[in-house]
């Protein structure tokens, strides 16, 4: 059935959960049964291989015939088709720092605006840690919608302006994500569509390019590890999901790479909860940390992060934010790259994950440097 897409890609939109489907043709949040994400089920292309891929663009819509919206509909700023870094024997870095908005989040919101142009939204608003927000303010101005955004107070002052001067409205809050989403639920008028993580369905369709993009990065293979900094969880669930397409399709089989979910110590609910070997998070206490794009209590996806790990024979690993800070400093410094502290939490895991054997001499291993981290300073 067609979709207000403009494509015939997407079959439903279902429950990760429960499995409820909901139509596809109409802004969707969570679902309405159960209260949890919703999975975009795309038609995949068949038979085609990875030839599907249009080399010719230098941008997250090169895989455009895997993706819910097509290209010539998308609201786009140039994201995706980030560099990959190999900085050490067998060890990358993929850097996001050079997307549009300074981080990866501009891959969800590009999709996630771009199909709540094409499905009728009109406003949109979003609570965030800061990145988000500055990427929505972006992609909403490009699209011509007004946004509103609430944020924590202590978000730092580089990324606030930034959604000011891309004319958005933001709305700043005692506390931590969670109380931003409060406010937003609360003060939110009718009209308003909620973009936050994990809630709308297409952000998990943009992050699953960076799954796709390693893919084709490393020669149409996966190498064995890849380490990413997990706050919300979308980035971790979209390449999982990315890699469950590829083997549908045929372009791979069998073995994934092990994810690691990497937190703050104190941020740490996916950690806390794969440690007990738990099936879903519970939310984390006084959460405390410079990494902001990791101080997420309570993430609504956090079961799903847990699935991936569990699925890839993964693991989740926190870092105190001493650490962070001192091996994101480092690694600028050796590298020249933009790092973020959730990049530096990221290297600090690859470090303590190869010092104790998990990670074994020869396996290929990609860390990810989700942002700048001259957006956040001073730190």
């Amino acid at each position: 059935m067609p979709t207000q897409t403009g494509q015939e890609r997407v079959a439903a939109l279902t429950c990760f959960s429960c499995g409820l489907s909901h139509d596809p043709t109409k802004l969707n949040n969570v679902c309405q049964r159960c209260g949890l994400p919703l999975r975009v089920d795309v038609i995949l292309p068949d038979g085609t291989g990875p030839s599907a891929i249009d080399e010719d663009v230098a941008s997250m819509w090169r895989y455009s015939p895997v993706l819910p919206v097509d290209r010539g509909s998308s609201v786009s700023l140039g994201e995706g088709w980030t560099p990959i870094i190999e900085v050490e024997e067998d060890v990358w870095i993929k850097d996001e720092s050079g997307n549009p908005g300074g981080s990866f989040k501009s891959r969800g919101m590009s999709m996630a605006v771009s199909a709540a142009v094409l499905l009728g939204a009109e406003r949109l608003v979003v609570p965030t840690a800061g990145f988000a927000g500055a990427a929505l303010s972006a992609y909403g101005a490009e699209a011509g919608l007004p946004v509103t955004i609430a944020m924590p107070r202590d978000t730092p002052s580089a990324i606030i302006d930034e959604c000011l001067s891309n004319g958005a409205k933001v709305h700043l809050v005692d506390g931590t994500i969670a109380d931003a989403g409060g406010w937003l639920a609360e003060n939110r008028e009718d009209g308003e569509f909620d973009v936050s993580t994990l809630k709308e369905p297409y952000r998990v369709e943009g992050k699953k390019t960076m799954g796709y993009e390693l893919f084709e990065q490393f020669g149409f293979t996966l190498p064995d590890v890849v380490i990413y900094p997990t706050g919300g969880g979308t980035g971790l669930v979209g390449m999982w999901k990315a890699w469950d397409e590829m083997e549908q399709m045929g372009w791979i089989e069998g073995a994934r790479p092990r994810l690691v979910c990497v937190q703050s110590s104190g941020c740490a609910p996916i950690v806390e909860a794969h440690g007990r070997g738990a099936k879903v998070t519970r939310p984390w206490p006084d959460p405390v940390t410079k990494a902001y794009g990791l101080r997420v209590p309570a993430p609504i996806g956090g079961f799903l992060c847990l699935t991936a790990i569990d699925e890839t024979k993964g693991t989740a690993v926190s870092v105190p934010d001493p650490v962070i800070l001192d091996t994101m400093e480092e690694m600028a410094a050796a590298t020249g790259l933009d790092m973020c502290p959730e990049g530096g939490a990221a290297w600090a895991a690859y470090r303590e994950l190869s010092a104790s054997g998990w990670i074994e001499p020869g396996e290929k291993v990609v860390v990810w440097n989700t942002g700048s981290g001259t957006s956040y300073q001073p730190l």
